[in-house]
């Protein structure tokens, strides 16, 4: 069995990422992610900015097909392939990017810098993986305490 999960390993919720419009669609614009074409990607209008201060962008809105433009990843599936990711272009999020925690239900920081972690559930089963998303505390206070993760939870990408 061949696992197709590891497409875009390297790009998790919250990461700004380079990206080049391949197309327009009613929804919004599928994309290509400089350094990750192994996976799909597109922009919901809701998440991109509307100059007109719709709740959506406008087809005429979307960025011009051929363009590179700055987005933050809000979501990557790999369910089935090939894996895909969601992205946002809003400015505030490329500014700093929130999600709801998994656990409490809040929204938790993403962009660098912030309260929240990303932890991808993947199988020996077989390929398909999901990733849940968790303020660090939310995540430590629920490790079993002769767990030693709960601790390098709290510093996973911080500096040392």
């Amino acid at each position: 069995m061949q696992r197709f999960d590891a497409a875009g390993a390297g790009l998790v919720p919250g990461q700004s990422v380079r990206v080049r419009v391949t197309g327009h669609e009613p929804w919004g614009v599928m994309v290509v992610i400089r350094g990750h074409e192994d996976i799909g990607a597109s922009v919901d209008a809701t998440v991109i900015d509307s100059p007109s201060e719709n709740h959506r962008a406008l087809p005429w809105e979307y960025p011009r097909v051929g363009s590179e433009v700055d987005a933050v990843v809000q979501q990557i599936r790999r369910y089935s392939q090939p894996g895909w990711a969601r992205l946002t272009m809003r400015s505030q999020d490329l500014e700093c990017f929130q999600w709801s925690c998994d656990f409490c239900g809040t929204h938790t920081v993403l962009s660098p810098g912030g309260d929240g972690v990303v932890m991808n559930v993947r199988s020996a089963d077989g390929p398909g993986s999901t990733s849940i998303v968790s303020h660090r505390e939310c995540l430590a206070t629920r490790l079993h305490d002769r767990s030693f993760e709960h601790s390098r939870v709290r510093s996973v990408g911080r500096g040392r």
